[in-house]
């Protein structure tokens, strides 16, 4: 395991099998890794990359889990889409990003619309959930990691110093509808199950929101469950040298038979 948490942003990893186009916006694009030739037949993951959502970061950091999933045998989509400091950015266009991803690339991908697993990690956690709750064609489940599942309390707490604000156009008082639609502790749960990963030890996204919202979705009937784990941070969710990467793809593998 790299004594660095935030190594994984920077690994080498080989190139995409191919990368398929769902919009005419330079970002609206998901790079593609298919497994191996004779690979058990197991659903489409589609990882959705955090970054609080702002441009700075894209999808490439997610290469390395990608990878390791593909070579479980996994076809995986990395899905990018448009982020605040770029045009469209932000609400709406991120949102209808998600939504327009997520139902096009299994067909793009030549596999007819099976639904796919969403996998998503902190602001990506969020885009996965809120997809469950809002798109228009089913996903199998989803697993997110450290997600910012409630976004009043994330701009409470000016997590990425106004990462929210910047996202939605303002605080809940200013945008009220904006947090009504896009904020998964404002709404019933999924209706498919989730399965929420989040280290205790991480500096981004507290713990304490994942804990919150599992007890609120759980109270209301939603099946979420909350694994909690006691030494991890947030890089490590998605490092497949880390100790809790194998609790990711367990997560992964409880969601489909």
């Amino acid at each position: 395991m790299s004594s660095d948490p935030r190594g994984v942003l920077h690994r080498p990893t080989p190139p995409p099998d191919a990368t398929v186009r769902y919009g005419d916006h330079p970002d609206q694009i998901a790079d593609v890794r298919l497994p191996p030739a004779g690979s058990p037949t197991r659903p489409l993951v589609i990882v959705v990359h955090g970054g609080f959502w702002r441009a700075e970061w894209d999808r490439s950091h997610t290469a390395p889990l990608a990878a390791d999933l593909a070579a479980s045998g996994y076809p995986v989509a990395q899905l990018e889409y448009r982020r605040t400091g770029q045009p469209g950015g932000g609400w709406p266009g991120t949102f209808a990003d998600v939504v327009a991803g997520v139902t096009a690339i299994p067909q793009l991908m030549g596999l007819g619309w099976a639904p796919p697993l969403l996998l998503g990690h902190s602001a990506g956690g969020h885009l996965a959930i809120w997809y469950a709750l809002a798109g228009p064609a089913p996903v199998l489940g989803i697993v997110a990691l450290a997600p910012v599942a409630d976004l009043a309390e994330a701009h409470r707490l000016d997590l990425d110093r106004g990462a929210v604000a910047a996202l939605l156009g303002g605080g809940p008082g200013d945008v009220p509808d904006r947090y009504a639609e896009a904020d998964p502790s404002a709404r019933t749960p999924p209706a498919v199950r989730s399965v929420i990963v989040h280290g205790a030890r991480d500096r981004h996204v507290p713990v304490e929101i994942s804990r919150k919202y599992t007890a609120t979705a759980r109270a209301e009937g939603g099946e979420v469950t909350l694994i909690e784990l006691p030494e991890a941070e947030h890089f490590a969710l998605i490092d497949p040298h880390s100790t809790a990467w194998p609790v990711v793809k367990n997560a992964l593998m409880s969601l489909h038979p």
